[in-house]
This record gives structure tokens, sequence and C-alpha cells, in this order.
């Protein structure tokens, strides 16, 4: 009886530290006071959601060169720039941009799972300002807000809204979704963050090196 009394005591006191300390911290990673309770495009359409993230990172690269790599993300497109074994089939994501995957409209369609059975459409876009998803349900909603700061620098915010269903089996995938959706977001944006600097960087030394004229 005391080892499931004990085992039970241990449980409670992980989900109170994760209800108390750990996830409000996850849900505003990187985020300043400002950013995690500021309005943004789509706030309006999930209504009483249960989980509000609010991502944030800077980037050193302008809104324009950020933007490409958000428009061809998804599962069988460029990838996530995340955990490829778990959101692309192990198929590595892309370290360029593409150019099949540089279209966008209200209505696209962005597949999360390899067999593109689960993802979201684009309920709405301003280039290169923000992308905005949606479920179609107004259960959740998914934004990425770009907006320049300094000189040739990016603020990446992303929100996600969700209103969970707590009908079986999906009260399990929400559970799991909760405690680490934060591990392929952060590692989503650390992504993004390299690949438009490498790309920003390198375009740079292009434009920099010195023209050698012929005799």
């Amino acid at each position: 009886m005391l080892p499931l009394l004990y085992a039970f005591l241990a449980l409670a006191l992980v989900v109170i530290l994760y209800l108390t300390v750990i996830r409000p911290r996850q849900l505003t990673w990187g985020a300043t006071q400002k950013e995690a309770v500021g309005a943004l495009p789509g706030d309006d359409i999930v209504a009483g959601p249960h989980f509000v993230a609010t991502r944030a990172i800077t980037i050193q690269a302008p809104p324009a060169e950020v933007w490409q790599w958000i428009v061809q993300i998804g599962s069988r497109r460029a990838g996530w720039y995340s955990l490829d074994f778990i959101d692309n089939g192990n198929v590595p994501s892309s370290r360029d941009i593409l150019p099949q995957f540089q279209q966008l409209s209200v209505g696209h369609y962005v597949p999360f799972t390899p067999d593109q059975k689960n993802g979201m459409w684009v309920k709405a876009y301003a280039e290169p300002d923000y992308i905005l998803w949606w479920d179609q349900k107004e259960t959740a909603t998914w934004g990425w807000y770009l907006s320049a700061t300094g000189e040739d620098a990016t603020r990446l915010v992303t929100r996600l809204r969700t209103r969970y269903d707590f009908s079986f089996p999906w009260v399990l995938y929400y559970v799991l979704y909760d405690f680490g959706d934060i591990i392929m977001m952060s590692n989503c944006m650390k992504g993004i963050k390299a690949r438009a600097e490498a790309r920003w960087a390198r375009a740079h030394l292009d434009s920099n090196a010195p023209q050698i004229q012929a005799a």
C-alpha cells in the first residue's frame, strides 16, 4: 500500500511542478511579457482555449528572408527544421529555399504528418508580416508573426491557441501535446534562425566580395 501511496504522491508532485513552474515558462519561451499578452491577428477565432503558447526568437536577417523559410514549412515539403525523425518521416529538413513551395494563398493546406492526413489551412496572411493557420473548426490556430527590429533583423513570434477535446482517446494526445510541444517548437524556431542567418550571411559575403575586372 505504501509504495502505491508514494508513487501517487510523486506523480502529484510532478504534475504540480509542471503546472505551476514548467508550463508557464514553456508557454512563453523566448517571449517578453508584452509579446506574451499582446493581441495578434487570429486571437478571436478560438473561444476558450486551454493551451495558449507565445514563443519568440530574434533572427539576424530581415523579415523578407525569414518569411521564405516559414512559407515552405510542412511535412514532405521543406520539413519543420526540427526533429525530422518525428515530424518529417526522417527526411532531413531543407537547408535551401525551395521555389516550388514559395506560393501561398488562403485555403492552402499545410501538412503536419508524412501521410498528409493531419495539418492546417492558411486562414490569412500579409507578406512578410504574418501567416495564420487554422483547423477550419475554430478549435486551433497557429500564427507566425514577423517584425523588423534593428538593422537587418527580425523578431519572430509564434502563437498557438488550442481548445482541447477531453474525450477518449483525444485526451491522451493533448496530454502529450501539452508536455511535448515546446520541444518541437523551440527546435523549429532555432532551425529557422540558423538557416535564415546562414543564408543572409552568405548573401552579404557574395555582395561584398571584391570584383575582379578583366584587363
